[in-house]
């Protein structure tokens, strides 16, 4: 059955969140911001070991897809996750990974070897967790 008017555009929202999340980097970036309340862009780099342009361009991505939240204070730029879901999807994504990669003892054992992604802050303000975008 073809989409409806009514239902194409909410489709392309959940495409354009998985835009979002369609490169490594944005991905490592997401994961090291759901161990933490917001990281400082000069802790993201580090973290990544990106040139600051790119990392500008990949932040700037998740912002545009609404993944990622950023406050200015002095000459610091600290981001956060819009949504602490988006940690959650992380993690079912990661198990989803591994639960593919099983029949490849290879790739599975280089699967393991990634990062953990943090259990998150330990307090999180739930009122946050399903914060409007801001316009």
């Amino acid at each position: 059955m073809p989409l409806s008017h009514v239902q194409r555009p909410l489709y392309e929202v959940k495409a354009n969140l998985f835009k979002g999340l369609a490169h490594p980097y944005r991905i490592r970036i997401l994961e090291l911001l759901a161990g933490a309340a917001e990281v400082s862009v000069t802790d993201l780099q580090a973290e990544t070991g990106l040139e600051a342009s790119h990392l500008s361009q990949h932040l700037a991505v998740l912002r545009r897809h609404r993944l990622v939240e950023s406050e200015r204070r002095a000459s610091h730029v600290f981001y956060r996750l819009a949504d602490r879901r988006t940690a959650e999807l992380l993690s079912v994504a990661r198990s989803l990974l591994l639960s593919m990669l099983e029949g490849d003892g290879g790739r599975l054992a280089q699967a393991q070897t990634l990062p953990q992604i943090p259990d998150g802050p330990a307090t999180v303000d739930t009122a946050a967790t399903t914060s409007e975008p801001a316009s």
